[in-house]
């Protein structure tokens, strides 16, 4: 049977600043909330060492208060961020810090963390960018393992029987998908209420398994 898998748009974004200290905390919370969005929040931790580092980069290499654009996408499977800055002659530079420097360490810490990294230069402004692999085997896939694949198997046969008219265009979507799976948890409950079993004592213990699962609650 060909089971359509749930795609997830990863839509391209970008946000325009000034480089200067207090954006960088505020840059790696939008970061750390569209990778949950995106499913990927495995990656926070490094893609936020990156965003602070490039950032860093600017502020240092730059100036203070340089209109900065923020911009990030995916490579193919890769997770892609870029820093755009307008100085196209300050390049970053990829140091052998000692033991006792306290700067210089930003692209050996790009460097040691991503799959690669470069610079783009332009007349008047330059892309330093760089790229963190996922587990991700296409760019709107999922991350998850077989209980994620087993679940979109279901997810897409309850679909075809029930709703076949939302199945019938190709992958589901993940509203899509969310909404079929809200159907069938409904559905679950309504068998579990004919069989003369609790609902909420099952939804109870769902929640139990998942929170052990996803390693207690958060």
């Amino acid at each position: 049977m060909d089971v359509r898998q749930c795609e997830v748009q990863r839509k391209s974004w970008e946000l325009p600043f000034l480089a200067e200290a207090r954006e960088v905390a505020a840059l790696r919370r939008v970061m750390a909330l569209r990778l949950r969005l995106w499913g990927l929040p495995e990656l926070t931790d490094a893609a936020q060492l990156c965003v602070t580092e490039l950032v860093t980069n600017v502020i240092t290499h730059v100036g203070y208060e340089t209109p900065t654009t923020l911009a990030v996408s995916m490579a193919g499977t890769r997770l892609r961020i870029e820093v755009r800055d307008p100085d196209a002659r300050a390049l970053p530079t990829l140091l052998a810090a000692l033991d006792g420097d306290e700067t210089g360490r930003g692209m050996a810490i790009i460097d040691a963390i991503t799959d690669r990294w470069g610079v783009i230069l332009h007349v008047d402004s330059k892309v330093t960018w760089c790229e963190l692999p996922t587990s991700l085997a296409t760019a709107s896939g999922h991350t998850g393992g077989d209980r994620v694949s087993t679940v979109e198997a279901l997810l897409a046969r309850y679909c075809e029987m029930v709703h076949p008219r939302a199945c019938s265009t190709g992958p589901l979507g993940v509203a899509v998908a969310e909404e079929v799976a809200i159907n069938l948890i409904a559905d679950l409950l309504h068998w579990l209420r004919a069989h003369g079993c609790d609902p909420d004592q099952a939804l109870d213990g769902a929640w139990t398994h998942f929170e052990a699962a996803e390693g207690g609650p958060s």
